[in-house]
């Protein structure tokens, strides 16, 4: 019976999640056990360019390393890797699963070319964090629960994560990253078009739609920023993004 229902639970999670959920656990599982090597996995500049192990940068996306010193961040990224990229995929991208498939590619072009500069090797870490900041800033004064029943508007939460992953694990780099990375998409996707009158940079390339067709009953008009915050006689000083309708709770 329990088999059952963990079978309904994870063909029920949307289908990119679903994909990248998967992966996660896959192969930090799989160089756990020793079928394949960590080293393989990292992202590496010189390995990549000069020496063409083009994976890299798709494996260092979903390797995380498993050890008694790691495993409960991991799991930690993994619940928010499932809890808000399910809430993205369902909500302000329910129905166009290339639009949420796009964002994501997106990020991860930019942390891989981030990656290169710093050097960065491991990416999940940054790519959880710029997925849930987007949500959190569409949602930005959605109310959400933290450790010890803290409770806090969606807008700080990655910073909190930020200073929580300071103090217990004296990282947070990579988290820093990843806001930067989620902020980036957003500003170009949503606040520069409508706070700044601006044209729309990015666009979902066509070739997705094929693979990944919208689905009737989605959300209409996506890529329409949220409401603006330039003044006006309705909403003059007021913040509209973070009503969290959309996703569907905190």
């Amino acid at each position: 019976m329990a088999s059952n229902d963990i079978g309904d639970w994870y063909r029920g999670i949307p289908q990119i999640t679903r994909f990248w959920f998967s992966a996660s656990v896959a192969l930090p599982l799989m160089a756990k056990i020793g079928i394949l090597n960590p080293i393989h996995l990292v992202l590496d500049y010189t390995l990549v360019v000069h020496r063409f192990q083009i994976w890299r940068p798709i494996t260092a996306l979903f390797f995380y390393p498993i050890t008694p010193m790691t495993g409960f961040h991991y799991l930690i990224m993994l619940y928010f890797l499932y809890s808000y990229s399910v809430r993205l995929e369902t909500g302000v991208f329910d129905g166009r699963p290339a639009d949420y498939l796009f964002m994501l590619i997106f990020n991860w072009i930019i942390l891989v070319i981030i990656g290169f500069l710093v050097p960065l090797y491991l990416l999940l870490d940054p790519m959880v964090l710029s997925v849930l900041y987007v949500w959190c800033q569409l949602n930005r004064d959605t109310i959400v629960s933290f450790w010890f029943g803290t409770r806090f508007k969606a807008m700080y939460l990655p910073w909190v994560l930020v200073g929580f992953n300071m103090i217990i694990r004296g990282a947070g780099f990579g988290e820093l990253i990843g806001i930067v990375v989620g902020h980036l998409y957003f500003f170009l996707m949503f606040k520069y078009p409508q706070d700044f009158g601006g044209r729309q940079f990015l666009t979902t390339p066509a070739f997705l739609y094929k693979y990944f067709p919208n689905r009737q009953g989605g959300v209409s008009g996506f890529g329409v920023a949220p409401a603006s915050r330039r003044p006006q006689a309705a909403n003059e000083g007021r913040h509209q993004w973070g009503q969290g309708n959309l996703l569907g709770g905190n």
